[in-house]
């Protein structure tokens, strides 16, 4: 029988400030990269001891050795190179730009591997079962520029099949050295559930929405195979330093997503606030799965009741099995660089929230 984590985190927390700082240190070569990772080190122990200390049932290394989450599709590949592509995200009741900073200019290529790394690392100093969070192959299309991009590949799903190779390889390396979890992160699927967005983000781009919830998610289905590794989905609408990108509920994308994405035995939904609509979609999704609920959200400070988070999920249960859920965070603290606005104290109580509530609610 698969194991059901009731409680856990999505996958970034915040990034201490000694770690920012050394980092700023070794660019300009005032440190060596070995006193770079013995401060690393320290980050990812003391983002471990965070979560097992909250309660949950499984922990990640907090992503802290990556620039954000999309790091083993940006921080250890060639192919990209620091551009201005901006893209639109709401932020503060308005939309701005927003300049995401590298666009794809090459072949996209593995150059090493990021995420064997942290897993290797943490299994030695995590006491509870470890997940590893891995960014979907399509999320290179926030990199994609037709002013550059078009000059190496002609079509952007040809770089989504390159990174597919990429994120491929990750889980074979992952599963071969005993990781048990695997869970792949695709906000570019939720931004689909807004016409306003898909415009703007893919149609404008030229990417073709209607093939990302077809080809897209057949590509993010064929990179979760592993035997013996336990595949999970995240699905949010953009989450980048307190930003989003769209709104609407799962109507119109979980029926073709559960069909497809068929490797994949969980699937964790953003639920935070009402830009994710209701709980109906989720009738849709195959009764032996698992849905766990984003109900605690990173983007506020403010901490949700215990009794509000009870009550939505005897309401999600109205539509699935509640022996089947568990609950989340709606996404991580530090996606992007510098991370949501909430401050490091909101984390920790945040985290415990999900751990007593989740406990009480699956005794």
């Amino acid at each position: 029988m698969r194991t059901i984590y009731r409680a856990e985190a999505i996958g970034s927390l915040f990034r201490p400030a000694y770690l920012r700082d050394a980092r700023r240190s070794l660019r300009s070569k005032q440190i060596t990269t070995a006193e770079f990772k013995k401060i690393e080190d320290r980050a990812v122990d003391e983002a471990i001891a965070l979560q097992e200390a909250a309660g949950l049932d499984v922990v990640t290394d907090g992503e802290v050795r990556r620039l954000s989450f999309i790091g083993p599709l940006s921080d250890v590949v060639s192919g990209l190179e620091p551009m201005p592509v901006n893209r639109q995200w709401h932020e503060g009741g308005k939309l701005v730009e927003f300049q995401m900073g590298l666009a794809v200019t090459g072949k996209v290529r593995r150059r090493r591997s990021l995420v064997t790394e942290e897993f290797a690392y943490a299994r030695r100093q995590a006491k509870k079962p470890l997940k590893v969070t891995l960014p979907s192959p399509l999320m290179l299309n926030m990199f994609w520029s037709p002013e550059h991009s078009l000059q190496v590949y002609k079509d952007p799903f040809q770089m989504f099949a390159d990174s597919a190779d990429i994120i491929r390889e990750e889980v074979r390396d992952l599963a071969a050295i005993g990781c048990e979890y695997i869970q792949v992160d695709a906000p570019e699927l939720a931004v689909l559930v807004d016409p306003a967005a898909q415009a703007a983000l893919y149609e404008k781009n030229g990417i073709s929405s209607k093939r990302l919830l077809t080809e897209g998610v057949d590509m993010i289905n064929a990179v979760a195979e592993a035997p013996g590794v336990m595949f999970g989905l995240h699905m949010c609408r953009g989450n980048n330093d307190g930003r989003w990108l769209a709104e609407g509920g799962y109507d119109s994308i979980l029926t073709e997503i559960v069909r497809r994405a068929i490797n994949f035995q969980v699937y964790l939904l953003e639920y935070d606030d009402p830009r994710s609509g209701s709980f109906a979609p989720l009738a849709v999704v195959p009764k032996d799965k698992t849905v766990v609920l984003g109900l605690v959200s990173t983007k506020q400070a403010e901490l949700e009741p215990a009794d509000s988070i009870a009550k939505r999920i005897d309401d999600a249960a109205r539509y699935f099995p509640r022996e089947q859920m568990a609950l989340s965070t709606q996404c991580g603290f530090n996606s992007g660089v510098r991370g949501n606005p909430i401050g490091e104290a909101a984390q920790e109580r945040k985290l415990r929230l999900v751990a007593q509530a989740a406990h009480r609610a699956w005794p």
